[in-house]
């Protein structure tokens, strides 16, 4: 009798054991670009002062069991660069800032996760919602020493031979590095076998297809990125339509190998350099929402997925909370248009009505931002509005602030600021951060990331509960 339970307790073992041991299957490996600690903590809050409460109303990563933070720092520098911290992301390496794919000196080339993937025969697919040559998601498939070089990482695009690539388009598709005239970019994907596709409904009808996609904007829409989520309409392409699409394209093709798929929401970081906060807040909701289809994916297949969830760096160094122990983000809720689309409006409105007057101005902003409506302005914020609105209406002095990505109208900039006062935000500069980044992890593999990590290792973790060899 006990030599029959013995026997019954060892092959119920190893029916247990290759459960343990299962390898993810299908990789989810998403990043909020510029996306620390409290930019995730800002889009909760803020959705719970909405619901009316205070604490936070949970994102779906910030429910994963695994939840841990990492440091981001660059081989060159304290403060990392997308091209350096994303190429730590990709290969587990770290090289100096501007550098995709490659060592410091530009000389050796590394691999990426996702050609160990590959290798592994598994479907691979690049997706983001900025360009798809840009510094982030041409970590994980180019090798170029200036992360500036676009037409020469879409030549990598091509060598890579991953299955599905989507985003914006391409910054420079038919120009060198060194600014001179080269062949187009476009036939060479399609000759090397990838089926160019512009815009979501055009992918519903080829979403069947076995070839490799290349998933675009439509044409005239801005290739360098997405709009805005805070901007956008019905008709827009959105990261989720991109991330369902991925999805949908890498499981139609699989051959039982799985898939790797890298999401980034790379406009958090874009809102973040502007010091924009209401955008930065929905584009962290919007990054969450291509999560949610992941987290979908992966209650049907829970034994053979993992999501990954991090940043390559925190953008802006954003404070919640201005001094007083209450919150206000609530205030944010009335503003209904990105910094960028304001500056479009404002301009607009000096070039139709050059002499506009102050109450006029107050309008735009108020129907806008909900400055003087949802949120009180101050006598002091209001002086300082008006002398800026008198600089640009009276004066047509065209005053500007630059940020990274943008080159705004110096009275939209600062309508931004004082709501982001009024809101009790604070940021600390308009560029990057040393602030510790975000790691959540569900699924197959998701108990490696329970310790406080570099960026470098959230890939080795990655590929070890794959059983890829990076």
């Amino acid at each position: 009798m006990n030599k029959k339970i013995t026997t019954l307790l060892f092959l119920s073992f190893l029916f247990v054991l290759p459960l343990f041991g299962q390898k993810a299957k299908y990789i989810f490996f998403m990043i909020g670009d510029g996306m620390g600690l409290n930019q995730v903590n800002l889009a909760e809050i803020y959705s719970a002062e909405l619901a009316g409460r205070n604490g936070v109303f949970p994102l779906v990563f910030t429910q994963f069991p695994y939840a841990t933070f990492g440091t981001s720092y660059s081989l060159s520098h304290g403060v990392t660069d997308s091209a350096a911290g994303g190429t730590a992301l990709a290969v587990g390496k770290k090289t100096k800032n501007g550098v995709i794919g490659m060592d410091s000196a530009a000389t050796v080339p590394y691999k990426s996760i996702a050609y160990a993937a590959k290798a592994k025969g598994m479907k691979v697919g690049i997706a983001t919602s900025v360009s798809i040559d840009h510094a982030t998601p041409a970590s994980f498939y180019a090798n170029r020493p200036d992360r500036n070089m676009y037409y020469e990482i879409g030549l990598d695009l091509i060598k890579s031979n991953f299955d599905f690539f989507a985003g914006a388009g391409f910054l420079k598709p038919n120009k060198t590095f060194d600014n001179k005239e080269a062949p187009s970019l476009f036939p060479q994907f399609e000759k090397a076998g990838y089926r160019i596709v512009k815009g979501y409904n055009a992918f519903q009808q080829v979403k069947q297809s076995q070839d490799k996609i290349i998933l675009t904007n439509v044409d005239g829409a801005d290739p360098s990125a997405l709009k805005y989520a805070i901007d956008q309409k019905t008709e827009d392409l959105k990261l989720a339509d991109i991330t369902a699409a991925a999805i949908e394209a890498l499981s139609t093709t699989n051959k039982g190998e799985g898939f790797f798929l890298m999401v980034e929401g790379g406009k958090i970081d874009w809102a973040c350099h502007a010091n924009d906060g209401s955008t930065t807040i929905h584009e962290v909701l919007d990054f969450n929402e291509s999560v949610q289809l992941a987290f979908e994916f992966y209650k049907k297949h829970p034994e053979e997925t993992l999501i990954i969830v991090t940043a390559d760096h925190e953008t802006g160094g954003l404070g919640i909370g201005s001094g007083s122990s209450r919150l206000n983000t609530k205030a944010l809720e009335g503003q209904k248009i990105s910094q960028g689309e304001l500056s479009t409006r404002i301009r607009e409105l000096r070039k139709n009505n050059p002499d506009a007057s102050w109450e006029e101005v107050k309008n735009v902003l108020q129907q806008n931002l909900g400055l003087w409506a949802t949120a009180k302005v101050t006598e002091r914020d209001e002086k300082e509005l008006f002398a800026a609105y008198e600089r640009s209406f009276v004066k047509h002095e065209n005053e500007t602030e630059k940020s990274l990505y943008a080159n705004d109208d110096k009275l939209a900039s600062l309508s931004i600021s004082v709501l982001n006062n009024i809101s009790s935000l604070k940021w600390a500069s308009g560029g990057h951060s040393a602030a510790y980044i975000p790691i959540y992890a569900i699924g197959a593999g998701a108990d490696l990331f329970g310790h406080k990590m570099d960026n470098v290792d959230i890939p080795k973790k990655v590929a070890e509960a794959a059983g890829l060899e990076l």
